[in-house]
């Protein structure tokens, strides 16, 4: 089946320069928080050093007060920080990161218009084998998607690529949670799932220039399933086993793609 072009907002070359520009203050943080992350620091004080970061770079922290409907309340922090059986949306405070966690920081920012977003999965310590494992497929899963990408293609070939290797592994690919186009707005069309439904199928994303994507596999150890806490926001395995997550933003260019957090 062709895929079809949606009702997309593409991006001119200068306008993906300009996220490339968001993109690197993304990457600046997330690479010091990888200095800064080990046993006894907070994920407040990880927040802290994010934020810090992006206000003096001139930038806006996109996740700080973000609202949606079903959340009772909006999102406090500038980072969201997910630790161990966390998948996504774990709100930085007191709690110290112990040796053997793993700690998935999402970040983005907004810079004279434009936003980026990316997520490291950080080890700690003397992490169990399994669960470094764990990270290493999801970081693969990640490169396994970009190098897909190419002007012509189709998304559900990625998708079905990104699924079956993560599958062959022994873990398996979150659904309730998928990537998402970006440009002035952290979240724009497509939805960017890593797994294939009838969905997909039926309503195909074709890989065009312009096309700027946040792509982001979130894999878990044990079942996909998954449910928020009852405090709000943040997102845990539903059998409690540890989960990972990393992501780049990136557009699809004449010749393939480019990486705007790297």
């Amino acid at each position: 089946m062709k895929a079809a072009v949606m009702d997309l907002t593409l991006k001119t070359p200068e306008q993906i320069e300009r996220m490339r520009r968001a993109g690197r203050i993304v990457r600046l943080a997330l690479e010091a928080l990888r200095e800064m992350i080990a046993p006894g620091v907070t994920t407040g004080a990880l927040d802290a050093r994010a934020e810090r970061i992006c206000l003096e770079s001139g930038a806006r922290c996109l996740f700080k007060n973000y609202s949606v409907p079903r959340e009772p309340f909006a999102f406090p922090a500038s980072i969201c920080a997910s630790v161990n059986e966390e998948v996504v949306h774990g709100i930085p405070s007191g709690r110290a990161i112990r040796d053997g966690d793993i700690v998935s920081v999402d970040f983005g920012v907004k810079l004279d218009g434009w936003c980026g977003d990316a997520a490291e999965t950080y080890l700690v310590g003397n992490v169990p084998q399994q669960t470094r494992r764990l990270v290493e497929v999801t970081r693969n899963a990640l490169a396994m998607a970009v190098g897909m990408i190419r002007p012509g293609g189709r998304w559900s070939d990625v998708a079905r690529a990104v699924q079956g290797y993560v599958e062959s592994e022994g873990f398996s690919v979150v659904r309730d949670f998928v990537g998402h186009g970006i440009g002035m707005d952290m979240h724009e069309p497509p939805q960017v799932p890593n797994f294939v439904s009838r969905e997909l199928e039926l309503n195909d994303i074709e890989l065009v220039p312009g096309l700027v994507l946040a792509i982001e596999p979130m894999v878990n150890m044990g079942g996909y399933k998954v449910e928020r806490l009852k405090s709000g926001w943040t997102v845990v395995t539903r059998d409690r086993k540890p989960s990972a997550h990393f992501e780049h933003t990136v557009a699809v260019t004449d010749s393939g793609v480019t990486v705007l957090t790297e």
